[in-house]
């Protein structure tokens, strides 16, 4: 078989290959190629992609003569006519807001696999591609507002006096939230955190961070480990706990998102009044719509002196190690269901992971998310 790996956007830093996923592919006995650099912004050479094997085609060349296509984000709508019947296209694919591409996809009788819905079971943690970037997500947004904040993170004993250590607040306690808190108490701050589920309160404490309690009443989770979407009385419960926090806190870090809907409103104008000038939010959710109310996609913006980071590509902001992993995510996938006797991928639409993440095939749809 033979798999192709064609160049992303140039907002895109991130790459679905590194010299290492390239190689085990090759060892599986795939063909890899790959267009001209794919990548470059992770200071990978052609050459050194070439040096172990890897073929460097044309864009237009590996897009219609290849059996898997391999990106981060999908392809534009422009390039599906010039990919074949039958091919299986894996990337992130926005399912809940590209329906024109998703259309397109089965009307070309194109398989597509969709990374954001690796089901979230234990067979599938080596390829769950949503966690993976999440992790690095966190990192980069402390790593971003500590950046921006006009003081040190740690305390600091000097002769001068004793610096104190900066305040850190972090709302939603996922992958995301848990690699922020770690990362923000590896720099020395002292940090907070909530959660609308109450169960993860041992995961905070167990970072030496201080699990924040407000009483929203009943709240429950999805079979995915997701939170479910709050009521408007559960939301302003929310916001009236956490204002007091956001007042004292030098960081604030929002990750709440509700999986296929806009991410919910957690911080409103008075709360982000409330804070001190000089401090930072980071809005981790803005690329679905955000939950700090005047954040803006791709920008950092400022109110009352508080800036608003609204990035939208945290991974991307470590795009080596970002890309390490979902090269690997990629890997794992094509190997687990990989016939090394017949060299080909063999795709039973009834495995676990499969009836999840493969979104077109044959001209129908088929994950049970988009169907249901």
């Amino acid at each position: 078989m033979k798999i192709f790996f064609p160049k992303e956007s140039d907002k895109e830093t991130r790459s679905a290959l590194d010299l290492a996923s390239a190689q085990r592919l090759i060892d599986l006995g795939i063909e890899v190629s790959f267009e001209s650099g794919v990548t470059q912004k992770i200071d990978i050479a052609d050459q050194d992609l070439e040096d172990i094997g890897c073929k460097n085609k044309s864009r237009s060349e590996g897009l219609s003569n290849s059996e898997i296509i391999s990106s981060v984000n999908h392809l534009p709508l422009s390039d599906l006519d010039s990919v074949s019947e039958k091919t299986l296209t894996i990337s992130f694919l926005d399912v809940f807001n590209e329906k024109e591409f998703l259309e397109k996809l089965k009307q070309k009788k194109i398989t597509s696999i969709s990374m954001e819905l690796i089901p979230r079971i234990t067979r599938a943690q080596k390829m769950d591609a949503l966690s993976s970037q999440a992790n690095l997500a966190g990192y980069s947004a402390v790593m971003l507002a500590s950046s921006e904040m006009n003081k040190a993170m740690p305390m600091m004993m000097t002769a001068a006096g004793t610096i104190s250590p900066a305040r850190v607040f972090v709302i939603g306690v996922g992958v995301a939230g848990l690699q922020a808190m770690a990362t923000a108490k590896r720099l020395g701050a002292r940090v907070e955190a909530f959660d609308t589920r109450p169960a993860v309160e041992e995961q905070v404490k167990s970072l030496g961070a201080r699990f924040i309690k407000i009483d929203i009443g009943e709240t429950e989770e999805t079979d995915q480990g997701y939170a479910k979407e709050l009521t408007e009385k559960q939301l302003e419960l929310q916001r009236e706990g956490m204002k007091k926090v956001c007042g004292y806190s030098d960081i604030v870090i929002t990750t709440a998102q509700v999986f296929g809907k806009p991410a919910p409103r957690i911080l409103s104008e008075d709360m982000i009044s409330s804070m001190q000038p000089g401090s930072v939010i980071v809005d981790m959710a803005v690329t679905t719509g955000g939950n700090v109310e005047g954040s803006v996609l791709g920008e950092t913006v400022e109110k009352n002196g508080v800036k608003i980071i609204g990035h939208e590509n945290l991974p991307g902001y470590v795009p080596e190690h970002s890309t390490q992993v979902y090269a690997s995510n990629i890997y794992n996938l094509i190997e687990e269901f990989w016939d090394q006797d017949a060299k080909k991928l063999e795709l039973d639409e009834s495995d676990e992971i499969l009836k999840s993440c493969i979104v077109t095939k044959d001209g129908n749809y088929i994950s049970e998310i988009l169907r249901s």
